[in-house]
């Protein structure tokens, strides 16, 4: 703990992520109760009828906690640091497990549609969890470590090889492969792998170069509904975990209904 957390300065990023931990499964352990009706669990806060989310109590919270660490961030103790960061991962678990909610505008927790709060809360504890093991973005060029006093044409060459990096990580997005991009921007290696293979079917990528190619569009298609039919079953049955519905039946048809509208073969870009 203290040497490869503490004095690496990173206990305010473990505190983050077990308060996000504790704040995500704290928040779905209270909806799942109040949804089966348990008697003598607190419903929902509904002052003159109103009900409030609890995304706005996220954002309460993460603003305070975010103002106090700015305000600490010169004389505050370590302790303390570790204390409001660990609320602020309270807050973000409160406001990424109301995402959907934000991102349609409408009341979708319950439905397909909100599966993409989990899919927001795995992603954010993805990226929490390689910085806390030591990654960061563009760490393999050690960027951070060269000095001001270095021989300006290393510190340009450093400065191409991140630019490369980052346009690698443009174009693994661009074909659609959010988790090879994000993981990528940590391990490049990942990055040249996402970069060679196909792109998916309704990607940019798939719309700028496979449209007029109807022989790659076809192997894009094949590939997706094959190789990803049993990535997307495991990410599904994972959601409904967490989420609710955790059934054998229901992961099986909701697999084929995500692979029924999302692998569609992107449209002809616009002259």
């Amino acid at each position: 703990m203290d040497r490869e957390i503490v004095a690496h300065g990173r206990l305010p990023l473990l505190c983050f992520l077990l308060g996000f931990l504790a704040g995500f499964l704290l928040i779905r352990l209270s909806v799942r109760m109040i949804r089966a009706q348990v008697k003598w669990w607190p419903g929902n806060i509904t002052p003159g009828g109103q009900h409030i989310h609890h995304v706005v109590f996220g954002i309460v919270l993460m603003l305070v906690s975010g103002i106090s660490l700015v305000a600490v961030f010169e004389d505050g103790t370590r302790e303390t640091g570790a204390v409001l960061a660990a609320l602020f991962g309270v807050g973000a678990a409160l406001v990424l497990d109301e995402f959907a909610l934000v991102f349609y505008l409408k009341d979708v927790y319950w439905s397909e549609q909100g599966r993409a709060s989990v899919d927001a809360v795995f992603v954010a504890v993805a990226g929490t969890g390689l910085l806390l093991l030591g990654f960061h973005p563009l760490a393999l060029l050690n960027i951070a470590d060269i000095r001001a006093d270095a021989d300006p044409v290393v510190r340009a060459g450093f400065v191409a090889l991140a630019m490369a990096h980052l346009a690698l990580c443009a174009v693994v997005l661009a074909k659609g492969k959010i988790w090879t991009g994000l993981i990528g921007l940590f391990f490049a290696p990942i990055l040249f792998v996402g970069a060679l293979r196909l792109g998916r079917p309704g990607s940019p990528w798939a719309r700028w170069l496979y449209t007029r190619r109807p022989r790659k569009m076809e192997r894009s298609l094949r590939r997706e509904r094959t190789i990803r039919r049993p990535a997307i079953r495991a990410k599904i049955y994972l959601q409904d975990l967490v989420a609710g519905k955790p059934s054998i039946d229901h992961v099986l048809a909701a697999t084929e209904d995500e692979l029924d509208r999302t692998v569609q073969a992107a449209p002809a870009p616009t002259e």
